[in-house]
C-alpha cells in the first residue's frame, strides 16, 4: 500500500516500486531529505530500488521520510540530521556511509535556503548564510563522499541542485544567484574532471517548486506577512511545479546522464532564449526587474 500523503510540498508522497538498474542496490546520499524536493526524490529512489542514505536539519521530519520509505518496502541505510555548513559533521556522516557500504554510488546535493532582497537591504548574514549552505554544504559533501566513490572505481554520479537563478539575472537574487551560480561553476569544472572515473554530474535547474522553502524565503526590507505579499506568494505557488514532478526530472537526467536538469519547460525555454537571443533576454530581465520593484511591499 502507498505512504501516507503529506500536505502539498511536505515532501512524503507514494512509492511506487518500480526497480531501475540505474538505481537498484545502488547507495545513494541526499542531502535536504526531510521535505520538498529531497523529500520527494527519497522517495523516488528508494521506489527505483535504491539505498537511500538521509541527512537533513530537522530530525523529526527526516525520521517521518525514513519510516515512511521503510513502511512501504523502500531501504534506508544511515540518517543523520546535521547541517551542511558543519564540516566535521559531514565528514562524520560520510564515515557512517563509508563503514556501512563501502562508498556511495549516488550523491545528490538538494538542501538549500533562499534569501532575496536589494544590494542596499540584504544584510551580511543574509549573504554569508546563503553562500554557506547553498555553495559551501555542497563542496562539504563532495569533499567527504566524492573521493571514496573515485577510490572504488566504480563509476557514480553527482547531483548539484541549482536554480534557475544559477542561469539568469533574476531580479533580487543577488545572494542567492551567487551560491547558485557558483555550485553551477563547480558542476560544470566536475563534469569533466570526474568523467575520467566514470562519475557522471547533473546540474539541475529547478524553476519554481511548491516547497516549504517558498513559504520561509526571506525577502530583505519587504512585509512578508503583508496581503500584497502572500497574494504574490500564492501567484507564485499557483504556477509552481510540485516535488514529485521536480524529483522526476532528476531521476530521469540521472537514468540519461544529462548535464542540464530543467524541472520545467518555461526555464529551458528561457535558457535557449539567453543562449539564442541574448537581446530579448535582456530586455526579459528588465521587465522583469521593473515589475519586481512595482509589485513587491517594501517595509518603511
Amino acid at each position: 500500500m502507498p505512504v501516507a500523503s503529506a500536505p502539498p510540498g511536505g515532501g512524503i508522497a507514494s512509492l511506487a516500486m518500480n526497480p531501475h538498474p540505474k538505481f537498484d542496490r545502488k547507495n545513494v546520499v541526499i542531502t535536504g531529505a526531510a521535505s520538498g524536493i529531497g523529500a520527494a526524490t527519497a522517495v523516488a529512489v528508494a521506489g527505483r530500488g535504491g539505498v537511500v542514505h538521509l541527512t537533513d536539519r530537522n530530525q523529526d521530519r527526516l525520521d517521518d521520510v525514513a519510516a515512511a520509505i521503510r513502511a512501504d518496502g523502500g531501504t534506508v541505510g544511515v540518517i543523520a540530521a546535521l547541517d551542511i555548513r558543519d564540516l566535521d559533521a559531514v565528514r562524520g556522516f560520510a564515515g557512517k556511509v563509508h563503514e556501512q557500504v563501502g562508498h556511495a554510488d549516488i550523491v545528490m546535493n538538494i538542501a538549500g535556503v533562499a534569501a532575496w532582497g536589494t544590494v542596499d537591504r540584504l544584510e551580511h548574514e543574509q549573504w554569508q548564510n546563503v553562500i554557506d549552505i547553498n555553495l559551501m554544504g555542497p563542496i562539504h559533501v563532495i569533499e567527504a563522499f566524492l573521493p571514496a566513490m573515485i577510490a572504488a572505481g566504480e563509476g557514480g554520479h553527482l547531483v548539484n541542485v541549482s536554480s534557475a537563478a544559477g542561469l539568469f539575472g533574476l531580479p533580487w537574487h543577488a545572494a542567492y544567484s551567487a551560491s547558485k551560480f557558483g555550485l553551477r561553476g563547480v558542476s560544470e569544472v566536475l563534469r569533466f574532471d570526474l568523467r575520467r572515473h566514470r562519475i557522471g554530474v547533473s546540474l539541475v535547474c529547478p524553476g519554481g517548486v511548491d516547497t516549504p522553502l517558498t513559504a520561509t524565503v526571506e525577502v530583505a526590507g519587504v512585509d512578508t506577512t503583508s496581503k500584497r505579499f502572500q497574494r504574490l506568494q500564492r501567484r507564485f505557488r499557483g504556477h509552481a511545479v510540485s516535488p514529485e514532478t521536480a524529483a522526476a526530472a532528476i531521476i530521469r537526467g540521472v537514468i540519461a546522464n544529462r548535464y542540464l536538469v530543467f524541472t520545467s519547460g518555461d526555464i529551458r525555454l528561457l535558457y535557449h532564449v539567453q543562449r539564442l537571443a541574448p537581446h530579448v533576454y535582456a530586455g526579459l530581465m528588465r521587465g522583469a526587474n521593473a515589475i519586481m520593484f512595482r509589485a513587491m511591499p517594501v517595509a518603511e
